[in-house]
């Protein structure tokens, strides 16, 4: 596919994205764009299959704290106190974190610190806080180290193998995600397929409902994927540098990535795709209009729009 951003008339910009569609038997029942067969990293798409492996191996985790180790959060203080939470419930505090310090990826959370007299960014806020909270949980339960980032940890040996097994394909070559843990590898159609098994799998069903039920946990209601999560029952996870899963909960797994790592192109794809495929009716499409054709802005009003170039659209 492809995706154009169109100011005043003039494409200005073209977003090339790959997306594929997988059923519960694993097989591609829909695929669009090229670079199938490239391989890009999951990042935090890969999120809810971590908070899987911590549920599975930790302390028992209420659907909002689930939720919180599945996201991307924005650094609200509903974010930060649920993850001092999880961690206190361990007897840890967040010094234990292993996340870098960092500000609130919304700026309504920063400027909310700023008229606190907030000076200095703090691990609670990152992004991922959530889920290393959870995967220090699981640390405790099983008596394990807490140096929980290394690819060798059992940890992350039980999630390489969780992500393996659910995307159906192998996750080399990791790397080092923005948070510090490891961070998987794989096709568009290997995405696609974990989030297949996301939507039906009864032992995922926990992670795939917090995910859908606390989309403002997740993804801190403010973002594409947060309006896509409230206007399709699916359980909606986005990764760093464009790319996007989406668990219908109907029975299939969508999964795209756009190869210039623009989150909005690869929702405007998604958005399509999903329309395309019928499973995406006339008035929740109607409510994600802005963000299946987001607005170009020229001196604060619409000049254009991201839209869909080639495709289903």
């Amino acid at each position: 596919m492809l995706i154009g951003s169109i100011r005043s008339g003039v494409v200005e910009a073209r977003h090339p994205v790959t997306v594929a569609a997988v059923d519960t038997a694993g097989a591609v029942v829909f695929r669009a764009g090229d670079d199938q067969e490239t391989r890009f990293f999951f990042r935090s798409a890969a999120k809810p299959f971590q908070a899987a492996v911590s549920r599975r191996l930790g302390l028992p985790l209420a659907a909002e704290q689930l939720a919180l180790a599945s996201a991307s959060h924005g650094g609200q203080p509903i974010h930060a106190a649920l993850a001092a939470g999880m961690l206190a419930e361990a007897g840890l505090g967040p010094d234990d974190l292993l996340c870098p310090p960092a500000w609130p990826a919304s700026a309504s959370a920063v400027h909310r610190l700023a008229a606190a007299g907030v000076t200095a960014p703090h691990r609670l806020y990152h992004n991922c806080s959530g889920k290393h909270s959870a995967m220090l949980r699981a640390c405790v339960a099983q008596g394990w180290p807490l140096r929980y980032t290394d690819a060798d940890h059992p940890l992350q040996r039980e999630i390489r193998e969780e992500v393996a097994a659910a995307a159906g394909e192998s996750p080399d070559p990791m790397g080092v995600d923005g948070c510090g843990v490891p961070t998987f590898s794989g096709t568009a159609a290997g995405l696609a397929r974990a989030f297949a098994r996301l939507a039906t799998d009864p032992a995922l069903a926990p992670v795939a409902d917090a995910v859908a039920r606390f989309a403002a946990i997740t993804a801190d209601g403010d973002r594409a994927e947060a309006e896509l999560a409230r206007w399709c029952p699916a359980a909606v996870k986005a990764g760093a540098q464009g790319c996007i899963g989406v668990a219908w909960f109907g029975g299939l797994g969508v999964a795209a990535k756009c190869w210039t790592g623009v989150e909005a192109a690869a929702v405007v794809a998604i958005v399509a795709v999903l329309r395309h495929l019928g499973i995406l009716p006339d008035y929740p499409a109607e409510m994600l209009a802005a963000v299946a054709r987001p607005a170009v802005l020229g001196g604060g009003r619409p000049v254009g729009s991201l839209q869909v170039l080639e495709g289903p659209g």
